[in-house]
């Protein structure tokens, strides 16, 4: 099997951007040009849009449309967009892939199937299935927590073996094991990158490529200079910057995602703190928690 130009291998820092909204509920596009401009200007690696922090669940199809079409335009071309295209129905994804417009967009992020728990065969063969009929680059995402559906190593190796186009997993199982078992026999070109923020520094150490964070939509140039200095194997300065951002990492996901940084951004001025229901902002304790550590923070770098 011929894989992708390993120039082209996603790492770095990818951001799970959010979807800003207006009091009254619609997309605050204003808010999401200016936050898009800020991670680009505070270098980060890729952008992931109509992921799980984007409440993606709560959009309508009209909605993500109008969504990837102003991303598109507003990143223009300056770093990779990933696009999530996952779910629970096999055949609807499928669909949903081939009347995809994929101009400007690197790989699909496509999520474990989620509440009907199919067994790692079921898994197989879901993913192979949207291989099939995607023509970008696919990352998987095991994320169990939210899933209650788990993607063993094997069948990632399996899956990553069998497709070419099947180029990363986003590992947030929280199993350390499972991620180093991933690294050590993953073929050539296939990435690993961290689904868990506070992860992150020690999954890179152990040899991942990367992250899918949510803390980045609040600090992007910590974050991103903290993956580019493992990258660099300056552990000890990019240990300093993990540290710094531990407190609020917590914090953050202390009453959920993505109301903790939905939150952590409107007290930074970049968006307002509304989300869709069913989520809700987060309680008073974590939101004083979350200004006084944003007041406070000093970048170490």
């Amino acid at each position: 099997m011929i894989r992708n130009n390993l120039d082209t291998v996603i790492s770095g820092t990818g951001v799970a951007i959010i979807t800003p909204f207006l009091p009254g509920g619609k997309i605050d596009f204003r808010s999401l040009d200016l936050l898009i401009e800020d991670l680009i200007v505070n270098k980060v690696d890729f952008i992931v849009a109509l992921g799980t922090t984007s409440e993606a669940a709560t959009l309508t199809t009209k909605e993500k449309e109008e969504l990837i079409t102003f991303i598109k335009k507003s990143v223009d071309g300056r770093v990779p967009i990933v696009l999530g295209a996952g779910g629970n129905n096999t055949r609807s994804v499928v669909e949903t892939i081939k009347s995809t417009d994929f101009d400007g967009i690197k790989a699909i992020l496509s999520v474990a199937p989620y509440y009907n728990k199919p067994n790692q065969q079921g898994l197989f063969e879901h993913f192979s299935e949207i291989a099939r009929a995607c023509p970008v680059d696919i990352i998987l995402y095991n994320v169990p927590g939210r899933t209650s559906s788990h993607i063993d190593a094997q069948t990632i190796l399996d899956l990553a073996s069998e497709h070419w186009n099947i180029v990363a997993v986003k590992e947030a199982s929280g199993n350390l094991f499972q991620a180093m078992d991933i690294i050590r026999k993953r073929p050539d070109g296939f990435s690993v990158l961290s689904g868990d923020d506070a992860l992150t520094y020690p999954l890179m150490a152990l040899g991942a490529d990367g992250v899918i964070s949510v803390v980045a939509n609040a600090y992007p140039a910590a974050f991103s200079a903290m993956v580019r200095l493992i990258h660099k194997e300056k552990y000890d300065e990019a240990l300093a910057i993990h540290y710094s951002l531990l407190d609020f990492i917590n914090l953050l996901f202390a009453d959920g995602n993505p109301a903790g940084v939905k939150a952590a951004l409107s007290i930074m001025g970049m968006c307002r703190n509304v989300l869709r229901l069913p989520l809700v902002k987060v309680n008073r304790n974590v939101y004083k928690g979350l200004k006084e550590f944003i007041e406070k923070y000093e970048f170490p770098g």
